[in-house]
């Protein structure tokens, strides 16, 4: 873009992206080709067979969005031959060495590559331990080797969370992780030995099991899921998305060596504020299964200080932070991290939040399946576990014992209302487990390198409003009420 100093850094420059079929992944693609025309490579890393597959993947995941619209009025037929220029499709997975790059390739890509932005990552808190580590931690390992072989690499910029605090109060800084530290004051952890762990588990499962591979298959996914909340929680993590990412990092600063590094740790990570499309958004985050499960009338009652800041920051700010620090960083033998937050520099109640979705939904009433629209009707707050459990007793449960006795009675006669208030209790429930921790969360994002970095950006008004990442211009209230919900609302409801 004329005039941009950011920009044109990234012009003759080849880029290596994985998780590019992602929220951020895509948004990164875009605004890198919208802001700098000239940029001589994307390199798009995707899960698939071959190259054709992967090209057919990038089509149909990343360009096809709605996300491109504004490149492709700006470049109107041409729009085709400029991506077929601009983006290369490559097949393979973080979680192999040369990231599943068939040989034929990965020579070539070593003498082209310039910089490399790891965005893959399975963001599932309750994933399989086996699939979380091998992308989020393995996979940063791979991303690092497969980086240090590139001859012209000037930066290699890692994606990663401010969850890797766990749950800590006070301020929280941008510092490193170091190899085998914990949240709990534990001394045994050890990667290698989590590893086995996981071997040793699935292997004494397959000994063990004797009904049909399918039941192995569903025994093993079970088993794996519980392995990792119960080894995040025994080191202090109260998930295993977060551990596994902490464990990432971990490796990255154990073995960089001498490659430029930069961390990135976004918190809770909203719809675009700004450009292209503001609202536009994919992958359903945290606060948006509150709005979602409150749209499709399931969502009565939550658990949660309305008190309490929630840190949350939209995605169009995040990737404008990665580009900058991309620029700032180049070539430098460091390790650097970056919060990209709002909970210091422009805080959030949940009662803002709160009371944007109560007007949103107060002036865009539910509508029901015969065309009516459904009375309003608010969500219950409680603060105290002891408060929610008492509402769930007697809103939930009691009744369900009781439509339970009187459907054995009527012979199945109310069995679609045990079913539906069944499915409202489990998913309220469900909402709660995971997200809860996070709705009561003290801990506060120190944001001192990323503010050094905004003043450096500032000091060109043009960088500074092509890439603003300043989360002090957002009025909250309207963000929330006229953009993310309505973007919620838009692209993520079914």
């Amino acid at each position: 873009m004329e005039g941009s100093k950011i920009a044109g850094y990234f012009k003759g420059k080849s880029v290596l992206i994985t998780g590019s079929t992602g929220f951020l992944g895509k948004v990164l693609v875009e605004k890198i080709l919208r802001v700098e025309p000239e940029v001589k490579k994307l390199f798009l890393l995707v899960r698939a067979q071959d190259t054709e597959s992967a090209k057919q993947r990038v089509q149909s995941e990343v360009i096809g969005k709605e996300l491109f619209k504004v490149l492709k009025e700006k470049h109107g037929k041409e729009f085709d031959r400029f991506m077929e220029e601009k983006i290369s499709p490559i097949a393979g997975d973080v979680i192999y060495e040369n990231l599943g790059i068939e040989c034929s390739q990965v020579d070539n890509l070593f003498d082209q590559i310039d910089i490399i932005v790891n965005n893959a990552a399975t963001t599932n808190f309750y994933e399989r331990y086996d699939v979380s580590l091998d992308v989020n931690t393995l996979g940063a390992k791979h991303v690092l080797e497969f980086a240090k072989k590139c001859v012209n690499l000037k930066m290699l910029l890692h994606v990663s969370t401010a969850y890797v605090a766990g749950l800590q109060e006070g301020l929280i800084q941008e510092k490193p992780l170091k190899m085998g530290e914990t949240l709990n004051g534990s001394t045994s952890l050890d990667i290698e030995s989590e590893i086995r762990l996981v071997e040793e588990t699935k292997k004494e499962l397959h000994l063990s099991e004797t009904d049909s591979l399918k039941n192995t298959g569903k025994l093993e996914r079970t088993v794996m899921k519980e392995l990792g909340i119960k080894r995040a929680r025994k080191y202090g993590w109260p998930n295993t998305y977060v551990f596994t990412k902490a464990l990432g990092e971990m490796v990255l600063d154990h073995m960089r060596g001498d490659v430029p590094l930069v961390i990135i740790r976004p918190t809770i990570i909203t719809s675009l504020h700004k450009d292209p499309l503001p609202g536009w958004m994919e992958g359903i985050r945290t606060i948006d299964s509150f709005l979602l499960g409150y749209a499709k009338g399931n969502l009565s009652c939550y658990l949660a200080d309305l008190n309490e800041i929630m840190d949350v920051i939209p995605g169009d700010m995040v990737v404008n932070a990665m580009i900058a620090a991309m620029v700032m960083h180049s070539g430098e033998n460091t390790e650097t991290i970056y919060h990209v937050s709002s909970s210091l520099r422009n805080p959030i109640l949940f009662r803002t939040f709160e009371q944007s979705g109560y007007r949103y939904f107060r002036e865009n009433p539910r509508v029901g399946k015969n065309g009516k629209t459904i009375g309003f009707k608010t969500v219950h707050f409680f603060n105290t576990i002891g408060g929610f459990k008492a509402y769930m007793t007697l809103r939930y449960k009691l009744p369900l014992e009781a439509l339970h006795m009187v459907n054995l009675l009527s012979c199945g006669r109310f069995t679609q209302s045990y079913k539906e208030l069944s499915q409202r209790f489990r998913f309220i429930m469900l909402l709660v487990d995971l997200y809860a921790p996070y709705s009561f969360f003290k801990g506060r994002f120190d944001d001192m390198n990323l503010q050094k970095l905004r003043l450096e950006i500032e000091k060109d008004p043009t960088d500074a409003e092509i890439f603003c990442f300043d989360p002090k211009i957002l009025d909250w209230s309207n963000y929330f009420h006229q953009t993310h919900i309505p973007g919620v609302m838009r692209f993520l409801r079914k």
